[in-house]
C-alpha cells in the first residue's frame, strides 16, 4: 500500500512574517509543498520562495468563480497527500475566519486524508492592535462585532453597540458608513481605516461615518481594515503620543 502523506492547513497571520507562529515556521520548513494564495501578502511569499522546497500560488482572481477555483484546490491537496507528499495549506489570517478552512477539511476527511489545522493570528485583532487601537477598553466597549464588507444586509441592530470590525470593506465604504447611519448610529462615530496592517507601509486614516469614506477613496490604495466605535478615539490618541514621543 502507498503512504498517504498529511495536509497542514495554516493560518499565516496578517502579512508580517514576524507575526507567523513558531509552529507554522516549522511546518513550512518540513513541508514538500506549500499551497498558497494572495492574502498571504508578499514579504510571507518571498520567505517561504526561500524556505520551502516547492511553492504553488492557488489563489483566486476576483473575475473567477470562487467555487469551481476551490474544488480544483481541493482536488489538488488530496492529489498530492495521496503521491505521499507532506502539504502546507497556506492561507492569509486565521485558516477558520472567513477563509474556506473548513469547507477545505469537510474535502480532506471526505477522501480520508490525515490533516491538522495550525490557527493563525487574524487580522481582526492584530491588525488593529499594530496600530494602537484597542478592540475593547474599560467604559467604552465591551463587546465586538466582525463582519465582512460583502454583504450589506449582516449590518443590523445587533451591529449597532460596542466596537465594529470590518473585513474586505473598502470597495463598498461608502455604502457601508450609510447603512450604518441609516440604522440610526451617530455620523459622527469614529471610524479608523488600516491600510496595509502590520507591514513596513502601514497607514491608519482617522474619521467618522460621515466623513471616512471620502478620505478613504481618495487615500487609501491597498488592502484596508476598518474599525468603527468609541474606541478609536483611544487609537487616535495613542498614535498621537508614540508620534510625540519618537520626535
Amino acid at each position: 500500500m502507498s503512504v498517504v502523506g498529511k495536509v497542514y492547513i495554516v493560518g499565516a497571520g496578517p502579512g508580517d512574517p514576524d507575526l507567523l507562529t513558531v509552529k507554522a515556521l516549522k511546518v513550512l520548513r518540513e513541508a514538500d509543498v506549500v499551497l498558497y494564495d494572495r492574502l498571504v501578502g508578499d514579504k510571507i511569499e518571498k520567505m517561504i520562495r526561500e524556505i520551502c522546497k516547492e511553492i504553488v500560488y492557488v489563489g483566486k482572481d476576483s473575475c473567477e468563480n470562487g467555487s469551481i477555483r476551490q474544488r480544483v484546490i481541493n482536488e489538488l491537496m488530496v492529489k498530492l497527500a495521496r503521491e505521499g507528499k507532506t502539504v502546507v495549506r497556506l492561507k492569509g489570517g486565521d485558516p477558520f475566519v472567513f477563509g474556506r478552512g473548513g469547507e477545505e477539511v469537510e474535502y480532506l476527511i471526505k477522501n480520508k486524508i490525515p490533516f491538522e489545522i495550525i490557527p493563525g493570528l487574524s487580522s481582526i485583532t492584530a491588525v488593529p492592535t499594530s496600530a494602537n487601537i484597542p478592540l475593547t477598553h474599560k467604559g467604552k466597549s465591551s463587546t465586538i462585532f466582525v463582519m465582512t464588507g460583502r454583504k450589506l444586509d449582516d449590518i443590523g441592530k445587533s451591529a449597532l453597540e460596542g466596537t465594529i470590525v470590518i473585513l474586505m470593506g473598502k470597495e463598498k465604504i461608502r455604502e457601508i458608513m450609510k447603512r450604518f447611519i441609516d440604522l440610526g448610529k451617530d455620523p459622527k462615530t469614529p471610524v479608523a481605516v488600516i491600510e496595509n496592517g502590520t507591514l513596513d507601509n502601514q497607514k491608519v486614516y482617522f474619521g467618522n461615518l460621515k466623513n471616512i469614506a471620502e478620505i478613504v477613496e481618495r487615500n487609501v490604495k491597498g488592502v484596508a481594515l476598518i474599525v468603527i466605535g468609541d474606541v478609536v478615539e483611544l487609537g487616535r490618541k495613542f498614535n498621537e503620543t508614540r508620534r510625540d514621543e519618537s520626535l
